[in-house]
């Protein structure tokens, strides 16, 4: 006998529909065949399901089964197949009726007793069986509340193989619910403020331009400045995440494996700090079927990249492609999939080998050579990719004794939400986010200098050396400038202030 079940495949970080079919004949020598481009775990699933079967109280007649997998041209791998070739072979064998399985879409590992392990990728899956019109998903337990997630899509959980099969049977089962507003409420719980940061004043003022438009930023000081403590606290002033981002970004994380058992859906903007010591495959993602990478990771919140220069140079390359595009491709000889990765890069790093060149407290022992050999790690396209170099003193006694910071996070982000609000009324319609994304036309458009604002910056342009992609940033952070006072135009003052904030460029002019 035929029968029918729908799951699945992961492409990227969408789903796509598969059909499994499993024939069930009873003629011939018993035997076992699995088509439509199965790898490694799916082609497994044979002894692992078999097992399952026969410990659920289940017993199959002696026959010769095959199993499709449709569309045969699209690669499946992973552990959630298991479920629904079981319940194919239940249906095909005729221990469970073939409507009590039609229209519903499964997902889910078994063990050996027959119990339902969560697998990855269950959002994607479920968006995918709610566009199919699906009369419902069953997934374990463990993914339920994942799935849950998308409204208006009937989700059952189950713990085992029988309590599914039962379920389907008998139609007893009680889909399972997501509290989102509740998990809507946790978006503004931060345990850290900038009002713990003592001083680094104009350090807050950066991060503030930064985070209104968008902007990628560098913090260059010595050791204990600050700039992870700066860095750390970024997300607590970026606007919160829109549903349809925390989706987005939900989706990358289940698709990585990564969510986290007690979030069902992540509502706070994402901050990755990766280590020094990563590969290009684990900063963009990689493997023989590539999977999301850091930069995908940090979706919609920020990347931050500590000690930037002793980052391996091949592996800082990689980054021109995602902050240029907001997404980065993978390409293998058997796929190439894209993932999104709009991020906000935060990167620091010391101003010579030993750190201390800009500290008057301590003698720098580094010869310029070195300092130059340490620098040059940096190339010139990726530091002008880098809107904001911001320089971070030491902190000074007076500031270390003080009671606490001057400015919070709550004052911050009220400057920054203001300036987005702003920044979303002009571009309306438009497929622009913020002030940095602005290019071509809209730059000319919307950062339209008078005569004595093109005087000041073609000055600045000549005697620093400025790059055309320089100048391009200098006029986007302008415009940001421009934008948290509520300026119509970019003035002169914007543009200086801006020019202040490109720290290695100056170096380099003088």
């Amino acid at each position: 006998m035929l029968s029918k079940v729908k799951t699945a495949a992961l492409m990227g970080i969408d789903a796509f529909t598969i059909e499994l079919e499993v024939d069930l004949a009873r003629q011939g020598m018993p035997a076992f065949t699995m088509v439509g481009l199965a790898e490694g775990a799916v082609r497994e699933a044979k002894e692992r399901v078999f097992a399952a079967l026969k410990n659920s109280g289940f017993r199959l007649p002696p026959s010769r089964i095959t199993v499709n997998l449709a569309p045969a041209d699209i690669r499946k791998e992973g552990s959630g197949y298991d479920l629904p070739l079981a319940l194919g072979l239940l249906a095909a064998s005729e221990s469970l009726a073939q409507e009590a399985v039609a229209g519903y879409f499964f997902a889910g590992e078994l063990s050996l007793t027959g119990e339902l392990k969560p697998v990855p990728g269950v959002l994607p899956l479920a968006i995918r069986a709610k566009a199919e019109g699906a009369r419902g998903l069953v997934v374990p337990t463990a993914n339920a509340a994942e799935a849950a997630v998308v409204e208006g899509l009937a989700v059952y959980a189950a713990d085992t193989l029988g309590q599914t099969a039962q379920m389907l049977a008998e139609g007893s089962g009680t889909p399972a619910r997501c509290d989102i507003e509740a998990l809507w409420e946790r978006r503004e719980q931060h345990l850290t403020d900038f009002a713990e940061v003592k001083g680094q004043e104009h350090a807050k003022r950066a991060i503030e331009i930064a985070a209104a438009g968008g902007h990628n930023l560098l913090f260059l000081g010595p050791p204990g400045s600050g700039k992870t403590m700066l860095a750390s606290r970024i997300p607590t002033v970026l606007p919160p995440l829109a549903f349809e981002e925390a989706l987005e970004v939900t989706k990358i994380y289940s698709v990585a494996g990564m969510l986290p058992a007690d979030e069902a859906l992540i509502v706070t903007r994402p901050f990755r700090s990766p280590h020094h010591t990563i590969s290009d495959a684990g900063l963009i993602g990689g493997g023989q079927y590539p999977r999301p990478g850091e930069v995908s990771l940090a979706h919609r919140g920020v990347l931050f990249l500590d000690e930037l220069p002793e980052f391996k140079k091949h592996v800082l390359e990689v980054l021109r492609q995602p902050l240029e595009a907001g997404q980065v491709t993978i390409s293998r000889a058997a796929v190439a999939l894209s993932y999104p990765a709009s991020f906000m890069l935060v990167s620091a790093m010391n101003p010579c080998p030993c750190g201390y060149a800009s500290d008057p407290r301590h003698p720098c022992t580094c010869s310029p050579q070195a300092v130059q050999r340490y620098r040059s790690r940096l190339s010139g396209p990726l530091l002008d990719r880098i809107d904001l170099q911001v320089e971070v003193p030491a902190v000074p006694y007076k500031d270390l004794r003080a009671d606490s910071g001057s400015l919070g996070s709550a004052e911050m982000r009220e400057h920054i939400l203001a300036a987005r609000a702003i920044q979303a009324e002009r571009y309306k319609g438009l497929p622009l986010r913020g002030n940095a994304e602005l290019s071509g036309r809209h730059l000319a458009t919307w950062c339209r200098l008078g005569e004595p604002e093109h005087a000041f910056l073609e000055k600045a342009v000549r005697s620093l050396g400025l790059s055309a992609r320089a100048y391009t940033r200098i006029l986007r952070i302008g415009r940001t400038i421009a934008d948290l006072e509520a300026a119509p135009e970019v003035r002169v003052n914007h543009l200086a202030e801006a020019i202040n904030y490109r720290t290695m460029d100056r170096e380099r002019a003088n």
